[in-house]
């Protein structure tokens, strides 16, 4: 081990469109929403990840929160890297040191990605000293967070529901065989939400509320086991302009949902009915495994076990399954080789 190893740092990063996590030394140490705020005047960042969260829909025409990310993609290059930059910066044991260290980073990235897209998270992190950069594809990530041995010559498939895209992969033998991406996920069904009020109560809410929404009543079918009480939800009357508070049930918001789950199901069934058949062999056996924020939406393992006549497993903890994975692939660097793109 010489001086530079020394001098290293490992982090991995789990650059998600609703929220980034980072994990350093095995511990996720970061897991903050990925918004920044900046003054639309002098161009300073004034705040990220909650603290910028806790403004969104609340700002002054002097101030405007942004989200770097779109899709699972970078959409805004500066903000984004100023973000990652000041959340780097607020691990703790990095931010004891005198230097900033030079960083061997894993991030993962959806599986649809294009060469350009890819171009640009690396530069992102390059200017971030980092000396070592690793990729690996969301999906892959996700599959090694849940525990599933990646390498054998096994068919499994996972489906990563998230914020800006849903990545569903059959993975064999250390690589993806058959995927696909989706662009419906969190946001998605956030603002299906914010219609839903809308059109249905004359409700115009924001994508704060309609998060609240969908975490506290949100649903993916209609009969549910154990269903949440109805819901007060507060915002602004469409017609006659005042504040106004209506109750909402969880069945609503299935309905509301309805279509964007649709889509997810017919992604799912393209995947299975692209897979080959001694892959297929193998789902049938270890059925269908689901992580990312998504996926705690009450019911959905259920309408998709449903749909594909296979058990849905939801795994533990399923918003840090993929960055659980990423740090993984960077503590066993050498096993994961063949996986990861430099």
């Amino acid at each position: 081990m010489g001086f530079f190893d020394f001098m290293t740092e490992d982090i991995a990063i789990d650059l998600g469109t609703a929220n980034t996590l980072i994990i350093h030394n095995g511990k996720v140490v970061i897991d903050s929403p990925s918004i920044v705020a900046r003054n639309r005047i002098t161009g300073k960042i004034i705040a990220i990840g909650q603290e910028a969260n806790l403004m969104q829909g609340k700002t002054h025409e002097n101030i405007k929160t942004i989200r770097p990310l779109k899709d699972g993609v970078i959409a805004d290059f500066q903000a984004s890297e100023e973000m990652i930059k000041e959340f780097v910066k607020k691990i703790p044991s990095i931010k004891k040191k005198l230097f900033p260290p030079a960083l061997r980073m894993v991030i993962c990235i959806p599986s649809g990605i294009t060469e350009v897209e890819k171009r640009a998270v690396r530069d992102s992190a390059k200017h971030m000293n980092a000396k070592e950069i690793y990729l690996i594809y969301e999906p892959m990530a996700a599959a090694i967070g849940v525990g599933i041995d990646i390498m054998e010559p096994k068919g499994n498939m996972i489906i990563d529901i998230g914020g800006g895209t849903t990545e569903i992969a059959v993975i064999a033998l250390g690589g993806i065989v058959c995927d696909q991406s989706v662009k419906v996920a969190g946001d998605l069904f956030t603002s299906d939400i914010m219609y839903y009020m809308r059109t249905q109560h004359n409700l115009h809410v924001g994508e704060t509320t309609a998060e609240k929404i969908k975490i506290t009543i949100g649903a993916a079918t209609e009969d549910l086991d154990d269903a949440p009480e109805e819901m007060l939800v507060q915002g602004r009357d469409l017609l006659s302009g005042k504040p106004k508070q209506v109750q909402v049930s969880y069945r609503e918001i299935a309905k509301a949902l309805d279509k964007s789950i649709l889509r997810i199901e017919d992604a799912v069934m393209e995947t299975l009915s692209k897979t080959p058949p001694e892959l297929a062999a193998d789902i049938y056996n270890t059925g269908i495994y689901l992580a990312g924020g998504g996926s705690m939406l009450r019911g959905l393992d259920k309408r998709l076990s449903r749909k594909t006549d296979l058990p849905v497993y939801v795994t533990e903890d399923p918003l840090r399954a993929v960055v659980r994975g990423t740090g993984i692939a960077l503590k066993e660097l050498n096993k994961y080789k063949n996986v990861l793109m430099n």
